[in-house]
């Protein structure tokens, strides 16, 4: 349930309410909106007794959570949120472009790629040292060795780091490198990982699976949500259907309704939901023009020798013109770039 407060509502009223949900067994998650606070009072379900709140000092109404995640929705928050990925700021109208290639293979491919798409027009750079792969027999990433190579390249370029995190026993050396923590789709679900990326507070972005719905995604939210980490991103990158002629069907319709369930920022990864890098630039298109806060893209120098899905990375150049055709796109639907001058370490 919501809790209420009046707008003139005091530090120490709040407090006390915050106590009795405690008492009763629930947590209590705190919103702060413009004009008044919000406590989220979360527990396992049990019947509580609604009343003891109501004629608390400071309290002003009740009103019950119909969601089932709770923290995630915007019944509990009706204001988007938004925070800062250094320096880089999503959830504003300001788009934000993650964009790099799909594994760290080495020292030479990171930096170079990390330069050009940082010249182009991206905010933040991706790239996996950690890759779940459905054959054992194929690359799984560079490892720390992989870590490294990406904070050398947010040293040059200032850009911040996403990159995947696989295993709890990853999280803590993952969180020493990257900026923001990835959970991919096969992971989604991992509820023991979903739990420790919460526990890191480090920022999380976490793909939508394969075969999971949009309940289900932001059911996965609500797991780093429940630790106090605010710092949520969501991707959608298509699912799995009947469909054949693409590696997966993009969902542009999970975009809408994202924004209108949830607070949370809503990007989308056009790379994995086409597999192809001819309809890469269409969909991003199309993600920015149904509301996307920002796209997760794949780029590579050379992708005839990628070790990872070659198939749907974007050569740099043609990055550089899908920003532009982004660029556009953002401005037709009163939206922009976020702007961050481009600095380079030489």
């Amino acid at each position: 349930m919501l809790i209420i407060m009046h707008a003139d509502a005091s530090e120490d009223q709040i407090n006390s309410v915050v106590k009795r949900v405690e008492e009763c067994g629930m947590k209590a998650h705190l919103s702060q909106g413009e004009e008044r606070c919000i406590i989220g009072a979360i527990g396992d379900g049990r019947p509580v007794q609604k009343d003891q709140f109501l004629y608390m000092p400071g309290v002003d109404r009740i009103v019950p959570i119909t969601r089932p995640y709770k923290l995630a929705s915007r019944e509990f928050q009706k204001e988007d949120t938004v925070f800062n990925l250094d320096g880089v700021t999503i959830g504003t109208s300001s788009i934000v472009l993650i964009a790099g290639p799909c594994s760290v293979e080495s020292r030479s491919q990171m930096i170079e790629t990390a330069y050009a798409v940082k010249e182009a027009g991206a905010h933040a750079l991706r790239g996996g040292a950690y890759k779940p792969r459905t054959s054992p027999y194929s690359f799984q990433g560079l490892g720390e060795e992989g870590l490294e190579i990406l904070a050398e390249a947010r040293e040059l370029t200032g850009m911040p780091i996403v990159t995947e995190v696989m295993s709890i026993e990853q999280v803590k050396l993952v969180v020493k490198y990257a900026d923001v923590l990835q959970i991919g789709a096969r992971n989604m679900q991992n509820y023991a990982l979903l739990h420790a990326a919460g526990e890191s507070q480090h920022p999380v972005l976490i793909k939508r699976g394969m075969m999971a719905t949009i309940e289900e995604l932001l059911m996965a939210a609500e797991y780093v949500l429940s630790h106090d980490n605010r710092r949520v991103i969501l991707c959608e990158r298509g699912i799995r259907t009947f469909e054949t002629a693409t590696r997966n069907t993009t969902d542009i319709n999970a975009i809408p309704v994202l924004k209108n369930a949830t607070h949370l920022p809503v990007i989308l990864d056009p790379s994995h939901s086409t597999g192809n890098w001819e309809y890469v630039t269409a969909v991003a298109r199309a993600a920015i023009a149904a509301g996307a806060d920002g796209l997760i893209i794949e780029v590579h120098p050379n992708p005839a020798e990628a070790k990872s899905d070659g198939g749907q990375s974007l050569k740099p150049e043609r990055f550089a013109e899908l920003v532009s055709q982004i660029r556009a796109i953002a401005e037709a639907v009163g939206r922009d770039l976020f702007a961050k001058k481009a600095v380079f370490v030489k």
